[in-house]
């Protein structure tokens, strides 16, 4: 289960003052949450345009960053191809090894592993991930079929001319030849089987094939043995013919639900078609029927417009083709960015299209929504993230299929300076900003005399937890560092780490313990066996629930909404505005701890004062103002209550409003 960082992980930034008036990103804060949100967050992590896969140390800085700005879900590309010759897994893959002779692609080598560090660094921050089989049956782009159809030729998808079918630049294998069939749903159950996943991802390229396909010598032999020795139509756009090719698809995706769920009813299967049913009449994807025989449990269309008029559009026309009933598990796919937009320049969406967007989701009781991809959401300073953030995204939301559950509990963490570390022995404390979890590690260079040091923590619920520590490297430390690992009878067992390879460095699991609610002593690192001149550093430990073990574990305990805004009587503490985006009005709530005069102050995103409020005297308690959005334009603001109290003048937080016309 544990895999290899070639970094150490960064810490997030701290909040950073916008221009001279020192205004500062806050999150827009509830008092509490009676019951939490419920919407299907997610957003596409891929290795196209994106450096984020190739960096352990960008994986963990990324998770951070999504689940500071609410979202729940990541979708991470483990099949695709990058300008490789032809797809690779993110994974190091026993079944890519056993067909093609390696295991993982050039995104690392077979020591690291992107998706396992992408499940570690998600689950510690509560963010589920989902394994997104991106490439599906194309084998490449624009490369021939490239090594896969070169070791399978017979894999190819071949038009009605014998040609290799390549249909907008990615060549394709047929998704009918059994063969293929059986080597795309051994990957995706690999998947299943050796990662502690929440679910997989399929996409417009799976299952699918473009209509033009289907004559390939295996699919035609196929077809004669149902349709009593007939060949295929000439003509690809035949109905029949067309039914009948899109009906293997749907065949062949509910065997692969089916094994799915057959290894866990909570993996969600998830799918991001091309919109119904134009992606019927040019892929053979029968979207339709699987949202109509439940094949799929997240259902996201990819309505990527370039313009509002075009999503609103395809929300609508999409909607038209599933019932009301089935609105639960429907969710908008929208594209944020691309590098290859129109007139084939880099494309971001405008913060007001995107507001709309989700305005018109909402609406239409579309509760939820898939971005591709994640570097839009870091353009432009953050922008669309914090956009997000300071509206429909202001409160932390449950994934919909969880039914209430809290299913990735954040990790719990223990830090070496945590009061629940007993130190024993001569330790040093180094805190170099450099080096461990958090700044700061303790180092053992006597291993002549015992030192240890032993870890506790309260664990808030029963069930199978995953222990792991964070490993910091040196040339100095030792190749076997001892960890003993105790479950909550007391029992325990050895693991020994090396402190030495620069490639095992971050979050390194030991083993998984079963430990019931309570306090106790979880692992104890120590210096026994270590060479004369060795060190023994120790740092971070961590327990995530491991799901894989644990289904029945039910989580329901919501971390308090309202613990990022300062609390201290020096000034006003911001509650909110309700509603977030708005066009005329908006009302102000907050707190004040002492009489005084009040103002509201506005600004823009270049810092210049664009309107203000007076409210006059206001006694100390809760209070309500309704601030008018006057003649402002569309856009994103800043808004910061001052309030004369005595001969001070405090200050909130600032917080971001959104005036959407």
């Amino acid at each position: 289960m544990s895999s290899r960082l070639l970094q150490d992980r960064r810490k997030p930034t701290a909040l950073r003052p916008i221009l001279a008036l020192s205004l500062y990103f806050s999150l827009i804060r509830c008092p509490s949450f009676a019951q939490m949100v419920t919407e299907f967050r997610a957003v596409k992590l891929t290795n196209v345009d994106s450096q984020v896969m190739f960096s352990d140390k960008s994986i963990a800085e990324a998770m951070d960053f999504l689940a500071a700005h609410h979202v729940n879900v990541v979708l991470t590309v483990v099949w695709n191809s990058n300008g490789y010759n032809g797809n690779y897994t993110l994974f190091p893959s026993a079944v890519m090894n056993d067909y093609f002779g390696f295991s993982i692609g050039p995104i690392g080598n077979s020591s690291r592993d992107p998706l396992q560090r992408v499940i570690i660094e998600a689950h510690r921050v509560g963010i589920e991930v989902m394994p997104w089989f991106e490439m599906g049956f194309s084998t490449s782009y624009s490369q021939n079929g490239g090594h896969i159809l070169a070791r399978y030729p017979h894999w190819a998808l071949q038009n009605s001319d014998g040609q290799l079918t390549v249909k907008n630049g990615f060549d394709w294998m047929s998704a009918i030849n059994p063969e293929v069939q059986d080597f795309m749903r051994a990957l995706i159950l690999e998947a299943c089987d050796r990662y502690d996943i929440d679910g997989i991802e399929l996409s417009d390229r799976i299952p699918a094939m473009p209509i033009e396909g289907g004559y390939d010598e295996i699919t035609r032999n196929i077809y004669r043995a149902e349709r009593a020795g007939a060949d295929p139509p000439v003509n690809y756009r035949d109905v029949d013919w067309k039914r009948w090719r899109a009906y293997q698809l749907t065949k062949w995706f509910q065997s692969v639900r089916d094994s799915i769920k057959v290894r866990s009813a909570d993996l969600e299967v998830s799918s991001s078609p091309s919109v119904y049913p134009w992606g019927f009449e040019e892929y053979l994807q029968d979207s339709r029927t699987w949202v109509d025989s439940n094949i799929v449990d997240s259902f996201i269309p990819q309505l990527y417009r370039y313009d509002y008029a075009g999503y609103l559009t395809a929300l609508e026309n999409s909607l038209a083709y599933h019932p009301i009933d089935r609105r639960t598990i429907f969710f908008a796919g929208i594209l944020m960015n691309i590098e290859h937009g129109p007139d084939n320049l880099p494309y971001v969406i405008a913060p007001d299209f995107l507001l709309k967007c989700l305005r018109d989701n909402r609406q239409r009781q579309v509760n939820g929504e898939a971005f591709f991809f994640y570097e839009g959401l870091r353009k432009n300073n953050n922008l669309l993230a914090d956009t997000l953030q300071a509206t429909y995204y202001a409160a932390p939301a449950l994934n919909p299929f969880r039914n209430g559950r809290v299913w990735r509990p954040k990790g719990i963490i223990v830090n070496e300076t945590d009061p629940r570390v007993t130190i024993s022995g001569n330790w040093e404390i180094n805190s170099s900003p450099l080096y461990g979890f958090e700044p700061g590690i303790l180092i053992n260079k006597d291993s002549q005399s015992y030192a240890s040091v032993t870890y506790s923590c309260s664990i808030p619920y029963e069930g199978w937890f995953d222990v792991f520590t964070y490993i910091v490297n040196s040339k100095y430390a030792a190749s076997a560092v001892r960890y003993t690992i105790y479950d909550s009878a007391g029992d325990s067992v050895v693991v020994n780490l090396t402190q030495t390879d620069p490639l095992a460095a971050g979050w390194q699991i030991l083993t998984s313990v079963y430990l019931t609610a309570g306090n106790y002593r979880i692992l104890k690192v120590e210096n026994t066996g270590v060479p004369a001149g060795k060190w023994v550093i120790a740092d971070a430990i961590m327990l995530l629930l491991n799901r894989k073990l644990s289904p029945d574990v039910v989580v329901t305990a919501v971390e308090s909404a309202s613990s990022q805004l300062a609390n201290s009587p020096e000034f006003p503490i911001i509650q909110g505005n309700y509603p977030n985006p708005y066009n005329a009005w908006t009302n102000l709530s907050y707190q004040l701890f002492s009489a005084g005069l009040i103002r509201v102050r506005v600004y823009n995103l270049r810092g210049q004062e664009v309107q203000s409020l007076d409210s006059g005297f206001q006694h100390l308690g809760r209070q309500t103002i309704n601030l008018s959005a006057g003649n402002l334009p569309s856009g994103i603001y800043f808004c910061r209550i001052e309030q004369q109290s005595g001969k001070s003048l405090l200050y909130s937080p600032a917080w971001k409003v959104v005036i959407l016309r």
